[in-house]
């Protein structure tokens, strides 16, 4: 059974493919992934190190602020149909998962016209231009956020789940380090301390980077774990101390979450639902160029639940990171109810969840 798998452009629209992919060939070992990106994203650097087929096309994104360029997308977009078409002809998909992003809106154009069973899976509390565009289309969406209902306008056929992002699951509770352990991996000094985890993904967060830069070394009383990002690496790495360990990068992160009690971050749909899902109240520093402004979207909606804290970057000052993070630490109870309402958003098994219910539709029977 052959299932395409469009969306990418960025991590946080390839991931959750990969992920649902990978349930899905657990589920039933008929199914067979068929990945289609763009040549320009992420996923030429990600897909060739996977067990799935895959084609990168010239897909472009609508370019907003040079409408001059919008020639490269209307171009791509002809070459990458015919393409798509030559592939369905020779693997004939049963149906089409699509997690967004320019990279998944010809082949959602494809399968419509195709009438090729959609399945949608949206990760963000706003969601972009294409799922917006062909919520209406799809027989199954997927939802990160359940905030994103409010924008979507899905056909009366259309199923909609409040799913979660699917992402790696947390490693069960009593499989965890105890703190004394997970702190040894970091080789902190010192007694048991409140500890901080800071990141920004892979490339880090320069905007978040500058303002702990100025603030880490002037705490008492913590102990911070900070990823930089591995291009801002060499400028920061001197700040390292016996209670602030400075590194570009964090794999596996759960050594990182195992040992944290709270993380300083930006607010992508993948990172939020990690951290529900491993019970880590958050303070967010939304993207402010992200698409569509949607890592504000996501603060806020965390922030309306009470699982996290946002702050613009704009306001990210290190007199503010340090009252609130001070607060969270010094405040009674406070964090243990974060902590409650963080893990009532956690769908940790959301990638089996979502692939069951693929599962049932009549294109699989």
């Amino acid at each position: 059974m052959n299932v395409f798998f469009a969306g990418g452009g960025t991590g946080g629209h390839l991931y959750p493919a990969l992920a649902l992919a990978r349930a899905m060939v657990t589920a039933d070992a008929r199914v067979s992934p068929f990945f289609i990106g763009a040549r320009r994203g992420i996923e030429r650097e990600i897909l060739p190190g996977t067990e799935f087929p895959f084609e990168l096309l010239d897909l472009h994104p609508l370019y907003r602020s040079q409408p001059w360029l919008n020639w490269r997308t209307a171009a791509g977009s002809a070459t990458s149909w015919r393409r798509i078409a030559r592939i369905a002809a020779d693997l004939p998909p049963c149906a089409l998962v699509a997690t967004g992003g320019y990279a998944a809106g010809i082949a959602l154009g494809f399968a419509t016209v195709r009438r090729i069973p959609i399945v949608i899976q949206e990760q963000n509390s706003f969601p972009g231009l294409t799922v917006r565009w062909f919520a209406s289309r799809a027989a199954q969406l997927h939802l990160g956020f359940p905030e994103a209902a409010r924008v979507l306008r899905p056909s009366p056929r259309t199923r909609v789940f409040d799913s979660g992002n699917p992402i790696t699951p947390p490693l069960p509770v009593d499989e965890r380090p105890s703190r004394t352990d997970a702190a040894a991996k970091w080789n902190f000094a010192g007694p048991d301390r409140p500890t901080v985890l800071v990141f920004g993904g892979s490339q880090g967060a320069e905007g978040i980077n500058r303002t702990v830069a100025e603030w880490a070394p002037t705490t008492e009383g913590i102990r911070i774990i900070w990823a930089t990002g591995r291009s801002n690496y060499e400028k920061y790495a001197r700040l390292d101390s016996p209670s602030l360990r400075v590194v570009p990068f964090i794999s596996p992160i759960s050594d990182a979450y195992c040992a944290a009690d709270i993380a300083v971050t930006r607010a992508g749909a993948m990172t939020t639902a990690e951290l529900s899902a491993w019970g880590i109240p958050a303070v967010l520093v939304p993207l402010p160029t992200a698409a569509a402004d949607h890592q504000t979207a996501n603060a806020r909606a965390l922030s309306a639940s009470g699982a996290a804290i946002m702050i613009p970057q704009s306001a990210f000052t290190p007199s503010l990171l340090d009252a609130t993070v001070t607060r969270l630490f010094s405040v009674p109870g406070i964090l243990n109810e974060m902590r409650e309402k963080t893990l009532n958003r956690a769908r940790p098994d959301a990638a089996q969840d979502i692939a069951t219910n693929i599962l049932t539709m009549d294109c699989f029977k």
